[in-house]
C-alpha cells in the first residue's frame, strides 16, 4: 500500500501522470500545428483525431484477450507505454499532415495496446466496494498530468521556443514512464488467472446490463466532440496561441477535480445514476455550445469549455468500475477491450462527420447535432436499464 492506496493502482497513476504530461505538452497544441503551420482544415484534423482512436480501440480488444489467454500484464503494458513515448516526441519532426497521422498512428497502437490490461490490473487491485475509487484515483494522476502537460507547454512557448521544439522535449517525462514502469510496477500482476478455457470471442459472453453500457458509450462517443475541435472554437474566438495550453491544463484540473468525487458517489450510490447524471450534463453542455454559436464572449467561451471537460470526467471512474463489476473474471481483459473497442470505434466516424460538417456548415449545426444524438443516446440506455436491472441492482 502506498499513501492508503494499493502499490499497483499507485504506480500505474504516476505512470498515467508522467505519459499524460509527455502527450499533453502536444496534445493541445497539435490542432494549431496542423491548421497553421502545415495547411491542414478542420476535416483532417477529425480524420486524424479519428482514426488514431478507432486504431487504439481495435488493439484494446486485442491486448485484452491476450491478457485472459495468459499474457503478462506488466509486458503489455511496457511494450504499449514504450511504443508510444518512443514515437510521440517526433511529432516535432513532420513536414506534412500526413506524417502527423502516422505519427499519430503509432502513437496510439501503444495506447492501444496496455488500456485494457492496465484497467484490468487497477479492477483486480480492489475490492468491488472501492473499484470506483480505485479508478477515480488513476484518472485524478492522469487528469493532473494533463494539468502539467500543457504548463509546461506555456512556459517553454513563453520563453519563445517553436511548437516543433515543444513537441521534442516531451521525451523528458516519457523517459520517467519507463524507467517507474520497470522499477516500480510489480512483477505479478495481481489479475487472478482462471483455470478454465477462456471462451471464445463473442458478444454474448456480457450480461444484458453491460451490454447496453457498452453500445450506449459507443453512441455518446460517436457524438463526442473531440477537445481539439474546442480549441479551435475558442482560437476561432480570440484566444492567443500561446494561452491555448493554459485553457487545456485549467480543463484537465477540473477533470482532475470532479473525477474522484463521482466515482467515489458510484460506490456509494450505484454506477447508473451517475452515469444518467454525467451523460446528461455532457448532452446540456453541447446543446449550449450549439446555441451560443458565434456569439459567445470570452468569458462564455471559456466557462462552456471547461463544463465539457467536468461532463466528460464524471462517468470516467463509473464506466470502468460497472465493467470491473459485471465482467466474468475469465474475460475480464476482454470486456474492458470490447468497452474501449466499440467507443473508439464510433470515435472515427463521429469525429470526421463533426469535422466535415462544421467546414460544410459551421460550428453551430455541428454542435446541434452531437446535442441531439446524445439525447437519443441518454434516452436509449435508460429504456435498456429498465429492461433488465431491478432497483436493487442500480
Amino acid at each position: 500500500m502506498s499513501f492508503g492506496i494499493p502499490r499497483t493502482v499507485f504506480i500505474l497513476g504516476l505512470v498515467s501522470f508522467l505519459n499524460d504530461a509527455a502527450s499533453e505538452m502536444i496534445t493541445p497544441l497539435l490542432p494549431i500545428f496542423l491548421t497553421a503551420a502545415l495547411g491542414a482544415g478542420p476535416a483532417i484534423v477529425g480524420l486524424i483525431e479519428g482514426l488514431a482512436e478507432a486504431t487504439a480501440s481495435l488493439l484494446k480488444l486485442f491486448s485484452g484477450r491476450l491478457l485472459d489467454h495468459g499474457f503478462r500484464a506488466k509486458r503489455l503494458v511496457l511494450i504499449g507505454y514504450g511504443l508510444s513515448n518512443v514515437l510521440r516526441p517526433l511529432l516535432g519532426l513532420a513536414v506534412g499532415w500526413f506524417w502527423v497521422l502516422l505519427l499519430r498512428f503509432l502513437d496510439r497502437v501503444g495506447k492501444g495496446i496496455r488500456t485494457a490490461p492496465r484497467d484490468a490490473l487497477i479492477a483486480a487491485s480492489v475490492e468491488t466496494n472501492r473499484r470506483g475509487l480505485a479508478f477515480g484515483i488513476h484518472r485524478a494522476f492522469d487528469n493532473a498530468g494533463a494539468v502539467v502537460g500543457p504548463l509546461l507547454a506555456f512556459a517553454l512557448l513563453s520563453s519563445g521556443m517553436a511548437l516543433e521544439n515543444v513537441f521534442l522535449w516531451s521525451v523528458i517525462p516519457g523517459t520517467l514512464v519507463m524507467l517507474l514502469l520497470i522499477f516500480g510496477l510489480p512483477g505479478h500482476a495481481p489479475v487472478t488467472a482462471s483455470t478454465q478455457p477462456v471462451p471464445p470471442l463473442r458478444w454474448s459472453l456480457l450480461d444484458a446490463r453491460l451490454r447496453g453500457l457498452i453500445l450506449a458509450a459507443g453512441l455518446l462517443a460517436l457524438v463526442a466532440v473531440p477537445e481539439a475541435f474546442l480549441v479551435l472554437w475558442a482560437h476561432d474566438r480570440g484566444l492567443a496561441v500561446a494561452w491555448v495550453p493554459l485553457l487545456w491544463a485549467a480543463a484537465s484540473a477540473i477533470k482532475m477535480v470532479i473525477v474522484v468525487p463521482f466515482s467515489v458517489l458510484s460506490d456509494r450510490l450505484g454506477r447508473l445514476p451517475v452515469l444518467m447524471v454525467g451523460w446528461g450534463l455532457r448532452f446540456v453542455v453541447l446543446a449550449l455550445l450549439a446555441l451560443y454559436g458565434s456569439q459567445a464572449s470570452v468569458v462564455v467561451t471559456l466557462l462552456l469549455f471547461l463544463a465539457y471537460a467536468a461532463a466528460l470526467a464524471s462517468t470516467e471512474g463509473a464506466e470502468r468500475a460497472l465493467i470491473g463489476d459485471r465482467a466474468p473474471e475469465a474475460v475480464r481483459g476482454t470486456a474492458f477491450g470490447m468497452y474501449h473497442m466499440v467507443t473508439g470505434l464510433a470515435a472515427l466516424p463521429g469525429a470526421l462527420l463533426f469535422g466535415v460538417l462544421w467546414e460544410a456548415f459551421g460550428s453551430r449545426l455541428a454542435f446541434a447535432v452531437a446535442a441531439a444524438v446524445s439525447v437519443l443516446a441518454l434516452g436509449w440506455f435508460v429504456h435498456r436499464v429498465r429492461l433488465v436491472t431491478t432497483p436493487s441492482q442500480a
